[in-house]
């Protein structure tokens, strides 16, 4: 099934960094020359909204990794993730910019759905556990 340019970045930039590093070292003999045209970490602020007044605010600031590529095929890749893992960033680009390219893009989407799959059930155990915790109060 494909997915959006939004939701692949999306489900890859919450994957775990050794596998999304892994296909990208599978795919990186076909992309061709690759250009390396952002690779830096750096600070952005993190919004966030007050759910009682519905403000928007700056929490504080968060540390990224930044890249950006171009490969052969001229499809440019991108990716922003939390953290100074680089390496981690650079294979998002490069995945990102093989799916934009149309390279081994059944082999990438297999692993978004592979992906898509333990996220979900990462989430609904997060629910779960949260629900038991939840405590009925009587009010007078």
């Amino acid at each position: 099934m494909p997915y959006s340019h939004s939701q692949s970045l999306t489900l890859l930039t919450h994957a775990p960094a050794q596998p999304v590093k892994d296909l990208a070292e599978d795919i990186l003999p076909h992309l061709g020359d690759i250009q390396v045209l952002v690779n830096r970490t750096g600070l952005v602020m993190l919004p966030y909204t007050d759910t009682a007044t519905g403000t928007r605010f700056h929490l504080g600031e968060v540390l990224v990794s930044e890249s950006r590529v171009r490969i052969e095929a001229g499809a440019e890749g991108y990716a922003v993730c939390l953290g100074r893992d680089l390496e981690q960033s650079m294979a998002i680009a490069l995945l990102d910019a093989a799916l934009q390219a149309g390279i081994r893009t059944s082999l990438i989407e297999t692993f978004l759905a592979e992906q898509e799959q333990a996220q979900l059930a990462a989430d609904d155990l997060l629910l779960r556990q949260v629900e038991a915790t939840r405590v009925e109060m009587e009010t007078f």
